[in-house]
Order: structure tokens, then C-alpha cells, then sequence
């Protein structure tokens, strides 16, 4: 799976205006977490199974290096930090938040 790194505050500004084009994704991941490893494993390996056949542009956040960044999506989406966490965005507005073992690419992909 191609991520897309979310490594700079100024990047949150992209992401909205390209959901106005495509439905786009971010993956909250904690590289200290066990249970975030696991659905991250588990996101890709669906992936990899069912391809990205809905045009979903997916970003990569890498919580421990970037806490910065998950506080100001919670501020500018109104959602509530969890880790892991993905969030599908579409018209700058979050459509969809699930975390932990919620987290599932087939979910993602029928709310697209």
C-alpha cells in the first residue's frame, strides 16, 4: 500500500481541499501500540485483497512523531482523538471516524 505521509500541520489544508475532488483517508497510528499495529496490518492486508478500486487517496500519520497534527484534526473536524483511528473526509467535512479493532477497508470503501 502507497501511504501518502501527513508530516506537517500545513499539509491539513491539502487534505480538505482535495476531499472536495475525492474521498480521502487518514490513518492515526501509534507506533508504540500493539492494537494499532494490528489494524494497521489488518487495513493493509484488505487493501492488498480488494485494491483501490473507489480512488481513495490515504495518508499516513504517525501519531508519536506528529502529536501535533492529530490535536489540530480533532480541533478542525470536530472529532475526538483516538489511536488508531481513521477518518474519511469528503467536502473538507470527517463522513466516517472508526477506531481500534473497528477499523475495517471495506467499511471505508461503501461509505465512499
Amino acid at each position: 500500500m502507497n501511504w501518502n505521509n501527513l508530516t506537517e500541520i500545513q499539509q491539513l489544508e491539502t487534505v480538505k481541499k482535495e476531499s472536495n475532488e475525492q474521498a480521502v483517508a487518514i490513518f492515526k497510528h501509534s507506533t508504540r501500540c500493539s492494537i494499532s499495529a494490528t489494524a494497521l496490518d489488518r487495513f493493509e492486508r484488505n487493501f492488498s485483497k480488494n485494491s483501490n478500486d473507489k480512488g481513495v487517496k490515504f495518508y499516513y500519520l504517525d501519531l508519536i512523531a506528529h502529536r501535533d497534527i492529530s490535536n489540530r484534526i480533532a480541533s478542525d473536524f470536530g472529532v475526538e482523538h483516538q489511536s488508531p483511528q481513521l477518518l474519511l473526509l469528503k467536502n473538507g467535512e470527517v463522513t466516517y471516524s472508526e477506531s481500534h479493532y473497528g477499523i475495517d477497508f471495506n467499511d471505508v470503501l461503501e461509505r465512499v
